[in-house]
């Protein structure tokens, strides 16, 4: 009855999701046991199968041969595996319709912000032993990364690379054609200034001016941490969440003078025209295919977006559109000084609330043990499927974009020589990578998988650039009220937002209602913490 009335009240709200587990005594009033049973003779829980809830992070899609994927993984590890992968841009809002209405699920892949309001709910099993005790502790590159992961001492999740953030992309095209060097852009000023020729220039070369815009981006501000990381040079030093200051103090960075500031410069690039007009309901889909468009008119010069791998697929793309693909990585504008390091996604296991961790420790080693192995499984969460988005066998290669000025040909290829295949849905592409990152991951690949890589060069400026220009994220505040409110006021941030950036509200009127509408939920949520970090400084 309790789950009926909260799915009836706020049914499409993540948060929403979680009081099922915190009101109801335990995750297991919303979550079902999952199926399997302790074999009487060894003792050990033996799973019929793991559920696996997961986004557009699985880059092998039903489309993408995700049969292979899972065929090769089941075959591996010994166990089926059932992949239900949401929709990327509305998953935090199916995860929580998943876990009103009781489904299974066994393992989860939650971002920052979702980790950080599911961790206090008891839904989330705690694997600190597990993860403390795992073979491929002792090959982790990066332990800083689950290190952050411990809320009060537990650990309700791993995380299998390092979080990765955005860049500033700019066509090297359009910076000739309006003679900007981009070693110049160094101010707020500078890019600003980028933007405007952008914007009054001919950068596209279809011969008129004025029918281009400065940059793009997917929403004015993000939905999940780190909120700023697609327009980094307005944003600035401004952090629009719950923050907690250097003396230990948590404050609402969203009713700061900063990020007044913030929203104001995002109001004058609206009125402008610097800023693409479809930015406040684009998705990351949408401003992509805008900004690579084999179409430029209309398109923008500046893109922020993910580094590394994303360096080289944006070029792809360009390529493919038959477009000027060279792009130049933005140094921080000196008003930015690092580009964020979002918090890893990770990857949790659900807790049935029984109290015996027996058919959890089993799911652990079948799944984050497997994925982490330095090998066989490593390399499918890596690249995806043998032989069908990979290959090692000699073969005599392939050519994308056949007959145009794009063509490429690829290969031939020896016996044991590692090369990437065409993606399934698209021969005009070329496969990248599959759920991790390789040049991210925590436990590189060992043996002879260690020279399994097809990094490009590209792949390794872009990440290379990035380590040497971040910054971490604040962290994601953990309290149960933050859990429960979150939602709502994250819809009031997006609606003063949009007030003043584009209906022209004043800033000062649209932080007001921002503060009628959730000012009191915010204060709990301070409270909250406050005396939270009060308790444990004692």
């Amino acid at each position: 009855m309790k789950r009926k009335l909260i799915a009836a009240l706020l049914v499409t709200a993540m948060a929403t999701s979680l009081v099922a587990c915190n009101k109801g005594g335990s995750a297991s009033d919303a979550q079902p046991t999952t199926g399997g049973e302790v074999n009487q003779e060894t003792g050990e829980f033996e799973l019929d199968k793991i559920v696996l809830v997961i986004n557009g992070t699985l880059t092998a899609t039903v489309e993408n041969r995700q049969d292979a994927f899972e065929q090769q993984w089941e075959d591996a590890v010994g166990i089926d595996l059932d992949i239900q992968q949401l929709d990327h841009s509305g998953y935090a809002d199916a995860v929580g319709r998943k876990f009103v209405a009781g489904d299974r699920m066994d393992v989860i892949l939650l971002s920052s912000d979702q980790y950080a309001q599911y961790a206090p709910t008891g839904a989330l099993w705690d694997m600190s032993e597990a993860f403390k005790n795992a073979s491929f502790q002792s090959r982790i590159k990066y332990p800083a990364v689950n290190e952050g992961l411990y809320r009060d001492g537990k650990l309700y999740g791993l995380a299998p690379a390092y979080g990765n953030g955005c860049v500033t992309y700019v066509k090297k095209a359009w910076l000739d054609s309006v003679g900007i060097d981009p070693a110049t852009v160094k101010t707020f000023d500078d890019y600003y200034a980028m933007l405007e020729a952008f914007r009054d220039g001919d950068p596209d070369g279809d011969g008129t001016k004025g029918n281009t815009y400065g940059t793009i981006a997917a929403g004015y501000i993000s939905e999940e941490a780190p909120y700023i990381n697609y327009l980094p040079e307005f944003w600035q030093d401004a952090y629009p969440a719950i923050l907690q200051g250097e003396d230990g103090v948590w404050y609402d960075g969203f009713q700061t003078d900063a990020c007044k500031e913030a929203i104001l410069r995002l109001a004058k690039g609206k009125a402008d025209n610097v800023i693409d007009p479809t930015t406040l309901t684009n998705g990351t889909k949408d401003a992509r295919e805008s900004w690579f468009s084999n179409n430029q008119t209309g398109s923008s010069g500046a893109f922020t977006y993910w580094a590394g791998t994303w360096y080289q697929t944006l070029t792809d793309n360009l390529i493919k559109n038959e477009v000027d693909s060279e792009i130049v990585e933005l140094e921080p504008i000196a008003e930015v000084g690092a580009y964020i390091n979002r918090e890893a996604p990770v990857f949790c296991i659900i807790d049935d609330g029984d109290g015996d961790n027996t058919r959890e420790q089993a799911i652990f080693d079948k799944f984050f043990e497997s994925m982490l192995d330095g090998g066989e499984v490593e390399m499918l969460w890596l690249y995806g499927a043998k032989d069908v988005h990979w290959s090692v066998s000699a073969d005599e290669g392939f050519t994308i974009n056949p007959g145009q000025d794009s063509e490429k040909v690829y290969g031939p290829y020896e016996e044991g020589e590692f090369h990437l295949l065409p993606t399934p849905n698209d021969p005009n592409a070329v496969w990248k990578k599959n759920a991790i990152d390789p040049a991210l991951v925590i436990c590189p690949l060992e043996g002879e998988y260690a020279n399994y890589s097809d990094e490009s060069s590209l792949m390794t400026e872009g990440n290379a650039f990035f380590t040497s220009h971040m910054k971490d994220a604040p962290s994601t505040p953990a309290s149960e009220l933050f859990t429960t409110y979150a939602a709502d006021i994250n819809t009031a941030k997006g609606k003063c937002i949009a007030s003043v950036v584009v209906d022209g509200m004043d800033i000062d009127e649209a932080m007001a209602e921002y503060v009628s509408t959730v000012g009191d939920k915010v204060t709990q949520i301070l409270d909250d913490l406050n005396s939270q970090s009060g308790e444990s400084a004692q």
